[in-house]
């Protein structure tokens, strides 16, 4: 419990003990007319002090009309017309609706931070072949840590020693372990299941996964969405009209034609004055909002802001990146197309002439060949950037490469058709053939685009590789719109383009995998990153990261974001018809100063309870 807490508690405890006693004197001990004045000032000062701080707090930044100078025109009227007792009352009831508030916040936050339970309590660190536990924070780089078998991993860290299995579902959504061994990368707040693991520090505790999904989700509410930036305009004219309106009711009536009920018209005044209190309205819609940003990151799904997600349930067009994004990025061997060999020793040849590439497609061939390359073969091997290799293997010339390639070289090799990069070979100036590498799609790329086509959606691929390769993808998963050929600068210059022609009220989604996407993510109405675990770049520059590099997550993005609407809208509704009703009623004299209170608290907590039901949002 935080010191502001504690205070607030003490000050409504005293102030509702000495409101009793008030109370007690008046009815039972039968005390004069200014003793009873001063016993009930006596709580009504302990507790206005928050009412106070909290005007000249608002006063300071220019901030002259909101529901608590209501409060205070109102009590004080209570008093001046000799209603002690509600005027009190009704400060009590307010400073009790406040504190509900402040905690309906606060659990709507430990609510998220219960599903996004990932951060780590302790560290064991090795030193001189000791262990000691230590605080995560503490941690430096290129330290070994030890993680055992239950415990919570507590920054990022590459393995150096054992094999385990990880849970990643509170980082991911995904509740199947996957296995890790020597060299593989650790994720803080994944939690080690089997064995014992020693690993090195990569990253230090306020740059690791964990404190960088934690600040988002936790300060995600800090930027507004558009049913939120309407309630604060609201209120900013809805403050004041309604201060003029109810004096008004205190002053037309008793003028005009009731001269003799002055009072009962001045307390209808000051009830109408506290029945405006707008806490409801103001407190229904980042209530949702905190719901829906919840729901998601339960659902392995970081949403920046309340905006985005609002942005992102108006949306009709999506824009996608292909490499990495609608496919998983990684080469693998599709066809084999020998001439006077045979397809195992056509492989064997250049799995053998790109023994020392790093390149993407030299690692498939490696992986194909799927046995153990004997470096002894391979006497030389010289690389041409942006052509091929070529190698003297066993005393044979032998040039691997593209077509440009062989077109240097003057050798003549056959034309490919098929979709994909083709990897041609020559041995001693003869052509010998080509293997076919092509990427592969994502599992669940075909069910992303078949909803998104469902829902009515405008589908568009951007991508750098040849329209060949781009229209066979895009046929393949049933979208229409392809760009290809496009370099990172051509990407922004074709989003800018959809993004002119669009009215303003709709809106445009980029999904790439925040690496190389980073410019059109960040123009992009919603980007959204195929951030994967501990890709800073998708996380720095995307507004949405889906932390498994699953594209399905966009749908359960969207289901959550119109769900998220819909209860803003219904949390609206709800209480600008109530507070409707009150005003009417308070004008007629049906509603008493602690009647429009406790009616403002149920608004509150219903608001609530259909808030805290986005945040427990299925999974489908």
């Amino acid at each position: 419990m935080t010191k502001e807490l504690k205070r607030k508690l003490i000050e409504l405890g005293v102030g509702i003990v000495l409101y009793i006693y008030a109370i007690f004197s008046e009815q039972y001990w039968h005390t004069g007319k200014w003793e009873t004045v001063i016993l009930f000032l006596l709580p009504y000062l302990t507790v206005v002090g928050e009412l106070l701080r909290t005007i000249w707090t608002n006063t300071k930044g220019k901030k002259y009309f909101d529901e608590n100078i209501l409060i205070l025109l109102a009590t004080v009227g209570a008093f001046l017309c000799g209603k002690n007792a509600e005027a009190v009352g009704v400060l009590l009831f307010y400073q009790m609706g406040k504190l509900f508030e402040h905690l309906a916040l606060r659990h709507s936050q430990k609510s998220i931070e219960k599903f996004m339970d990932i951060r780590p309590d302790y560290a064991n660190r090795r030193v001189r072949g000791q262990e000691v536990r230590v605080d995560p924070s503490e941690l430096k780089l290129r330290n070994i840590i030890i993680v055992k078998p239950g415990e919570r991993i507590p920054v990022d860290a590459v393995i150096v020693k054992g094999n385990s299995t990880v849970n990643t579902m509170a980082l991911t959504g995904e509740s199947v372990p996957h296995e890790v061994r020597e060299g593989d990368r650790l994720y803080s707040g994944s939690i080690n299941l089997t064995g014992l693991l020693e690993a090195r520090v990569t990253k230090l505790y306020g740059e690791s996964t964990v404190s960088k999904i934690l600040d988002l989700v936790q300060n995600a509410n800090n930027r507004k969405s558009d049913s939120e930036n309407f309630v604060t305009r609201f209120n900013k004219w809805y403050t004041p009209i309604v201060t003029l309106l109810g004096f008004a009711v205190m002053i037309i009536p008793s003028v005009t034609f009731a001269p003799e009920e002055r009072y009962i018209w001045v307390y209808r005044g000051l009830i109408f004055l506290v029945t405006a209190c707008p806490c409801g309205l103001i407190l229904s819609v980042p209530l949702a909002f905190f719901g829906g940003i919840g729901a998601a990151s339960r659902q392995g799904v970081v949403v920046k802001g309340a905006n985005f997600l609002e942005n992102l349930a108006k949306t009709e067009t999506f824009v996608f990146d292909k490499t990495g994004t609608l496919t998983k990025g990684v080469f693998v061997v599709k066809e084999y197309h020998p001439r006077n060999m045979s397809k195992e020793e056509l492989l064997e040849l250049m799995a053998y002439g790109e023994i020392h590439s790093n390149h993407p497609i030299a690692q498939s061939l490696r992986e194909a060949y799927g046995k153990e390359l004997d470096k002894k073969k391979v006497k030389w091997v010289k690389e041409y950037s942006g052509f091929g290799v070529r190698a003297n293997i066993e005393g044979r010339k032998v040039y691997i490469g593209n077509s440009k390639f062989m077109r240097r070289n003057e050798i003549v090799y056959s034309k490919v058709r098929s979709a994909g990069t083709a990897v041609h070979l020559a041995v001693d100036g003869v052509y010998a053939g080509y293997i076919l590498i092509a990427d592969t799609l994502r599992e669940d790329a075909k069910y992303t685009i078949s909803q998104l086509r469902h829902h009515q959606m405008i589908l568009v691929m951007l991508t750098g590789d040849n329209e060949r390769v781009a229209k066979s993808v895009a046929r393949e998963l049933g979208i229409e719109n392809v760009f290809a050929n496009l370099m990172p600068e051509g990407k922004v210059e074709q989003l800018q383009e959809f993004m002119d022609s669009q009215l303003e009220e709709e809106k445009l989604v980029f999904v790439g995998d925040g690496i190389n996407d980073a410019p059109v993510l960040a123009m992009a109405d919603v980007g959204i990153a195929m951030g994967g675990l501990g890709s800073d770049a998708a996380i720095e520059a995307a507004d949405i990261v889906l932390m498994k590099d699953e594209p399905s997550g966009i749908i359960k993005a969207i289901r959550i974001a119109k769900e998220t609407l819909s209860v803003v809208k219904e949390n609206m509704v709800f209480a600008i018809g109530i507070k409707v009703i009150l005003l009417v009623f308070a004008i007629m004299g049906y509603v008493s100063m602690r009647d429009a209170i406790v009616a403002d608290m149920v608004v509150l907590a219903i608001n609530l309870l259909n808030s805290l039901w986005v945040l427990r949002y299925p999974e489908q």
